[in-house]
């Protein structure tokens, strides 16, 4: 088996600790981890982008999920949209501390948008997480 260039250079290089914060910091505050790189397009359209779905998530009636599954749900079908909505990171925290757009309100599901909303508010975490993968790259030095 022949190793590359940079299987070597990765073996050689341990990730540095501060691209692990700004990771963390990149997936709790959207658009956080570019701007402490002072990387400021970048921070303000990737991170704006998922700002902006979130809110438009909820105002077309999205809801957020959890592991509270609805009468006749499973539980376990319930992760995976709970992992999507977890990516906002901060966003979903603060919501699930204020109760905010967890519960199924029928007058929001009565709403012809509800579905779109759900789907845009999986969107916004899922973005998320690649924000937060691209601004680990640039801090580990992948990316210029």
């Amino acid at each position: 088996m022949v190793k590359t260039e940079r299987v070597y250079a990765d073996a050689a290089e341990p990730t540095p600790g501060s691209a692990w914060l700004i990771g963390g910091l990149a997936w709790f505050v959207p658009g956080l981890g570019h701007l402490l790189q002072r990387k400021w397009w970048r921070g303000l359209l990737m991170g704006g982008a998922v700002w902006l779905s979130f809110f438009i998530g909820f105002a077309m009636g999205g809801h957020m999920f959890d592991l509270n599954a609805p009468e006749g749900s499973s539980q376990i079908l319930q992760v995976p949209p709970m992992i999507g909505n977890l990516g906002t990171g901060a966003l979903y925290i603060v919501s699930w501390l204020l109760g905010y757009g967890f519960a199924d309100d029928p007058q929001q599901a009565a709403r012809a948008t509800y579905e779109y909303g759900n789907m845009i508010l999986l969107l916004s975490g899922l973005l998320n997480y690649l924000t937060m993968l691209d601004a680990f790259d640039i801090a580990v030095g992948r990316k210029p």
